[in-house]
């Protein structure tokens, strides 16, 4: 069964827990300890009916505040797909909380009130989700039982996104009229949107085609671990342990280890006790060579077909994710992948001003900023560009002082 990865994105109060909540209680996705607590949980609706939100609201915090802090994430299944929910918080503080959720998602569902229409936070995620490069749109227009659900405030504020959608670069949008605390259209069609001829969320969500990039045709798989067991039974063992990221391998393939450039041919491909003659993206094997090579961790294995780019230097889109400011003058460590080597920021090329989308220029970087910069490694880095394959053109950078993750980012450039 295939699995669905969405994220949920909107401005505070937009309803994006009462919304997941809807989803999860109307399509019976609740397990009973769950729906009891619901039941005996004193925050209500205005209305005297449960507030949902409560089922995605996990920290203290956010049921105190009634909003999301952090990625919330939810699990569950209807006959035809797999779902995992992440559910990302509003707030311009909380950046950096979306950029995380969104990285792993096939999928984004934008909440606009229908009151308020498109707001400088729907710019800002939609934004966001055109720089991940999302493949699938849903604009759920939230809170149309609070204008009677009319098709002419609806048809406004299509036409107000679309704009914006050709702003930011975004295609493949879907708009459904909703109404997430009294449920129309979030599983069931509702009666009070006769003239939207559409499908309801959850229909779009189990029917809507998980794109696979077809275009990135070369096998790449980054080397986590060589295994070399040295026993007397298997003593001349030497296999390449890691995950496919894309394209697939096949016994007699020519690969080619990068970034050394020494080639050689796929003799086995294993996975746990058992042989294959293939194995494509997403699974991890261990891959035996036919000759001796000198392979690390971190290095890549890709076939012959295509080959990604081999740098040094590197144009790539940074968001920011430290409470301390990016410091040109200091060594980090970049992590791609399994391949880890100390790097530094050479030049910040830009901010985006993610409410306007107007470039801002300065070395002055913090965090939740996102902008464009070139950074210098150590050692060469195996990649493709984020745009043609995000499973091997993002990376993370990480402040070798503390060991904490201090920024994501895209790769958008070869800076050679």
């Amino acid at each position: 069964m295939e699995i669905l990865k969405f994220i949920t994105a909107g401005s505070v109060d937009d309803g994006k827990s009462t919304l997941i909540g809807r989803l999860l209680y109307d399509s019976e996705s609740i397990l009973a300890d769950q729906l009891e607590a619901l039941q005996s949980s004193n925050r209500k609706n205005d209305d005297g009916t449960i507030d949902l939100a409560i089922l995605t609201d996990g920290l203290k915090a956010e049921r105190e505040q009634g909003i999301t802090i952090d990625v919330a994430y939810k699990y569950f299944q209807t006959e035809k797909r797999k779902f995992i929910i992440a559910d990302a918080p509003g707030h311009i503080q909380y950046t950096r909380n979306m950029v995380t959720g969104a990285s792993n998602s096939n999928l984004a569902i934008i909440l606009i009130d229908a009151r308020k229409g498109v707001i400088e936070q729907t710019i800002r995620h939609s934004f966001l989700v055109s720089l991940l490069g999302l493949p699938q749109v849903v604009v759920a227009v939230n809170k149309m039982d609070m204008v009677d659900f009319s098709e002419d405030r609806f048809n406004e504020i299509v036409k107000d996104y679309q704009q914006l959608a050709s702003k930011v670069g975004l295609s493949n949008i879907t708009y459904i009229p909703v109404s997430a605390l009294k449920g129309d259209n979030i599983v069931n069609p509702s009666k009070n949107t006769d003239w939207y001829t559409g499908k309801s969320l959850l229909d779009h969500l189990e029917t809507v085609e998980i794109a696979i990039d077809a275009s990135v045709t070369h096998a790449y798989l980054p080397v986590q671990w060589v295994v070399r067991p040295q026993t007397d039974e298997l003593h001349d063992y030497r296999g390449y342990a890691g995950r496919i990221l894309s394209g697939s391998l096949r016994v007699n393939d020519k690969v080619t280890v990068l970034p050394s450039g020494f080639t050689s041919t796929v003799e086995h491909i294993e996975l746990l006790d058992k042989q294959f003659e293939e194995a494509g993206a997403g699974l991890s094997v261990t891959v035996r060579l036919k000759d001796d090579i000198d392979i690390s961790r971190g290095d890549v294995l890709v076939s012959n077909a295509l080959k990604p780019q081999v740098s040094q230097l590197i144009e790539a889109d940074l968001c920011w994710m430290d409470t301390r400011a990016l410091d040109t003058s200091l060594t980090y460590l970049i992590q791609h992948n399994s391949k880890v080597t100390r790097a530094r920021i050479q030049e910040v090329l830009y901010k985006v001003n993610i409410n306007t989308l107007e470039k801002e220029y300065g070395e002055d970087f913090k965090l939740n900023d996102i902008g464009r910069i070139i950074i210098k490694t150590a050692d060469p880095l195996v990649f493709d560009l984020y745009q043609n394959n995000n499973n091997s053109g993002g990376a993370i950078i990480i402040d070798s002082r503390t060991n904490v993750t201090v920024g994501a980012l895209m790769l958008r450039a070869n800076a050679d």
